[in-house]
């Protein structure tokens, strides 16, 4: 039962509501493997527009202009956005150069990225069992990956932490605005990727032709994963502190390597598995004590 309060109860909903974020960006993954005879650009192409899409018609039913809702992020915005095209673009990479459970564990040095970023932006303190939690979290991934990271894809390797410090500096801008509707550097980063991977496709030779059912795949993607998904989790970094926000949506990266392996027969190590119980326990011990403290 939520408590009553204004101020408590903005502290339970908005870690509820960066909890369900990471979970419905954990579909990405399965996804990705779904749609397996597009390149990189072309799936990044397909996927932003489907999000650009997704955010064009909440400015619709909400009656607000876009352009004008942009404009009140300010650089803040411009430069969340910047760093989640970074995220978008590292993360597809990532995933389709190596193992889905890989990327999505390396996707857990972000909370340290974010750390560092919220101390050093914003000079946003962080508790000590937010450091006890991202240090859980990264022993969790040093035992899932320790095993196999040396045989892994090192492009594979560097686009997933890419994508981890774009996850980071865009949780810290959300953060930073959290005063402001941020959802629209969803649509600058949604915008930025579909210029970027459509100019690099064409350059590179392949178009933008791809089976129709990948086209449905990464657009569904654009619009069910990063549009809830990324959308919940400006909602709730109103109420979150920066690390503390990439911290919890890491339910992502269990979930993710869950279904993935479910639907794929992509199953993880004993070690990764053992790795995986670290991290999650991580996370629901980090989301119990930050809806009991007060931020």
């Amino acid at each position: 039962m939520l408590p009553d309060s204004g101020p408590e109860r903005d502290r339970v909903v908005g870690r509820l509501w960066v909890l369900s974020a990471g979970l419905c960006m954990s579909l990405g993954g399965p996804i990705i493997r779904l749609a397996d005879e597009s390149m990189e650009w072309q799936f990044l192409f397909y996927r932003s527009l489907g999000a650009a899409l997704a955010l064009l018609i909440y400015f619709l039913f909400s009656g607000r202009p876009v352009l004008t809702a942009i404009r009140r992020t300010g650089a803040t915005g411009i430069v969340g956005g910047l760093c989640l095209a970074v995220g978008f673009t590292g993360y597809v990479w990532g995933v389709m150069n190596s193992t889905v459970a890989n990327a999505l564990f390396l996707l857990s040095a972000s909370p340290l990225f974010a750390a560092l970023l919220g101390w050093t932006v914003m000079r946003e303190s962080v508790s000590r069992s937010m450091w006890f939690a991202m240090g859980g979290v990264m022993a969790g991934v040093a035992i899932m990956i320790g095993e196999g990271l040396a045989e892994a894809d090192v492009f594979g390797d560097l686009a997933a932490l890419s994508a981890a410090l774009g996850f980071a500096g865009f949780s810290v801008c959300i953060r930073r605005g959290r005063h402001t509707d941020m959802s629209p550097t969803i649509l600058i980063a949604a915008a930025v990727t579909a210029a970027v991977s459509g100019a690099m496709a064409v350059a590179g030779g392949s178009g933008l032709a791809v089976p129709i059912a990948d086209v449905g795949l990464a657009t569904a993607y654009g619009v069910l994963v990063i549009g809830a998904g990324i959308f919940m989790l400006t909602i709730g970094a109103r109420h979150v502190p920066a690390a503390e926000l990439v911290v919890l949506s890491l339910t992502e990266v269990v979930l993710g390597s869950i279904w993935v392996a479910l639907a794929f027969g992509e199953l993880p190590s004993v070690l990764t598995f053992v790795g995986g119980v670290v991290v999650l326990g991580s996370i629901a011990a980090q989301a119990v004590v930050g809806m009991r403290r007060p931020d």
